[in-house]
């Protein structure tokens, strides 16, 4: 129980920051001060914020749980490219987004597509998909949070009231201190783990006698040796990863985040650093989560090690439910907590503890974009802050802020699937899909309306297809896939053990493909109606944005 309390210290901690916040702020009843912070963060606030905003409990209990299942392949995966596509999508969209920002004030994605191509009705459409998209992300956050304070705690905490603080203590934070209390918060929280995750590989590694020993030990073993390697995965599902990091900036938080640096300047750090920062994260707990594998006196672990051999030598005879239970128990996504556990003391261990909660925490900033979104794009959009004003916006979003976190908790407490897999099946898919919609409003003059339309309609449409069919077509075994539909023997759907493949790939690759083509076929058949229309013209703000593409130098826009 010692740990747990340095965990709800750290809670106390963050919440103060908060409330600190929340007396700092110098137009506490305006908009933009809320819920951009006035545009002024800082260069190191921004990219530690940023950065923090973006590690959540999937990069830090989902990428330990997957490679304690999957190997050290789980690195290259996500962290590989993420590391690469991640920072270059932020410097050719982000910069620009935050141009226009600041220039003609939008504060929330919807508002500049709006602008862009003149769709108020369309505009809310892209608004409720965003935000159900987004839902899935928060509840990763709460799910982790429960996870972490159940292990460290032994039990003590159970899952469902664990889950129930963490929700209560980031909506409080978020309420009261907005964007500048969730920025301050997002900071502490990534130095935090960034210092105890460096202690937390040294300590494990040294009480397991050494990572070369166990890593060879590893390697020895007929059973362990193929987490080594990248044997497990297929070359095209590999291969899709490299479409999920585009979601990152279509994130409706992320791209909000960008709106609130002070200088054009800022991003350069930003850029530069936010790839060592990833391989900072993702190393250690890919590492502990594949070294989880070699221990042999812990008995959660061995019985998750049974579940999986269970579930690989007789899963095919079993029913889908008795599989779907061995799946569960099988998971991995406490290993990081059970190893400091074991071999950190116990005061270390509520410490260490204290950093993972801090990243699992990240939900924050999630929960403030659904609240921006909605006060803009919908509550003052259609009238209300004219009508009531500023303040009422601002209590609008704090209203938000709660009811949010309410069904966020709710849908935590029933949510089945694994950390990693809820994030990637719905949360990164469906915005990795939405990506198409950001490039064509920054970068395609001859986009419409109707091309965006399409291409949210296509998104939603596809994330309920392939949750659809998850539930009606039950997960295999470990081994080959269900063939769904097969085109002369080409496998076309598939149900595989950890989702649905499509052609070999995941759902995200044909996602984000139609996605682009559904932009620019639409958008060309319309486009001469919408030129009729128009006068041939271009609209305003699209001259606008043709010269951020043609002088990239966007320093220049400043106030």
């Amino acid at each position: 129980m010692i740990p747990a309390i340095f965990v709800f210290i750290y809670l106390a901690a963050v919440l103060y920051i908060g409330i600190f916040a929340f007396r700092k702020a110098r137009g506490r009843e305006k908009p933009e001060d809320y819920f951009l912070a006035s545009r002024s963060l800082g260069p190191f606030v921004f990219l530690f914020s940023l950065f923090g905003t973006n590690m959540t409990a999937f990069a830090i209990l989902g990428s330990s749980g997957h490679a304690f299942s999957n190997g050290i392949v789980t690195f290259g995966l996500m962290a590989s490219s993420s590391g690469l596509v991640i920072p270059l999508t932020i410097f050719l969209m982000g910069t620009r987004v935050w141009a226009l920002g600041k220039k003609f004030g939008f504060m929330t994605p919807v508002q500049m597509f709006r602008d862009r191509w003149e769709c108020e009705h369309i505009g809310t459409v892209i608004f409720v998909v965003q935000a159900v998209l987004l839902v899935p992300y928060i509840i990763i956050g709460i799910m982790g949070g429960g996870t972490t304070l159940n292990v460290i705690s032994g039990g003590v905490v159970p899952y469902w009231f664990g889950g129930a603080i963490v929700a209560l203590v980031v909506m409080s934070y978020v309420f009261f201190g907005g964007m500048r209390g969730t920025a301050w918060v997002n900071t502490f929280q990534t130095i935090l783990f960034l210092t105890f995750g460096v202690i937390a590989i040294v300590v494990i590694g040294v009480g397991m006698g050494g990572f070369r020993s166990a890593a060879n030990a590893m390697l020895a073993s007929p059973a362990l040796a193929p987490l080594m390697t990248r044997e497990r995965i297929s070359p095209l599902y590999f291969f899709s990863y490299t479409f999920i990091p585009l979601s990152a900036i279509a994130f409706p938080h992320i791209l909000i985040f960008c709106l609130t640096a002070e200088k054009m300047n800022h991003f350069k750090k930003t850029v530069i650093f936010y790839p060592l920062c990833i391989l900072a994260i993702w190393l250690p707990c890919v590492f502990l989560g594949v070294m989880a594998n070699r221990v042999t006196d812990i008995p959660q672990i061995k019985a998750r090690q049974e579940a999986r051999r269970v579930l690989a030598t007789q899963g095919k005879t079993m029913a889908p439910e008795a599989r779907d239970e061995l799946r569960e128990q099988a998971a991995g996504d406490d290993v990081i907590m059970l190893l400091l556990q074991r071999y950190a003391p116990l005061w270390l261990a509520g410490l260490l503890g204290a950093g993972i909660m801090a990243a699992v925490m990240a939900s924050d900033s999630q929960i403030l974009a659904l609240s921006t979104m909605f006060t803009e794009d919908v509550f003052a959009f259609y009238g209300g802050k004219r009508r009531f004003g500023e303040a009422v916006q601002v209590h609008t979003g704090r209203i938000f802020i709660v009811i949010i976190t309410i069904v966020a908790y709710a849908v935590a407490l029933r949510a089945p699937e694994t950390i990693f897999e809820l994030a990637i099946q719905y949360a990164f898919s469906g915005f990795a899909a939405l990506s198409p919609l950001l490039m064509a409003a920054l970068f395609w003059k001859g986009s419409t309306k109707w091309g965006a339309l399409a291409v949210t309609l296509w998104t939603a449409a596809s994330v309920v297809a392939v949750a659809v069919f998850q539930h009606a077509v039950p997960a295999p075994a470990p081994g080959p896939p269900i063939v769904a539909w097969a085109i002369g023997g080409t496998e076309v759907l598939s149900r595989t053990p950890g989702g649905t493949a499509v052609f070999g790939f995941m759902p995200v690759v044909p996602m984000v493909l139609v996605s682009g083509l559904l932009m620019v076929i639409v958008s060309l058949i319309f486009s001469f109606d919408a030129d009729k229309k128009s006068g041939g013209k271009p609209a305003f703000l699209t001259c606008e944005l043709l010269k951020l593409v043609a002088y990239p130098n966007l320093a220049r826009i400043r106030r």
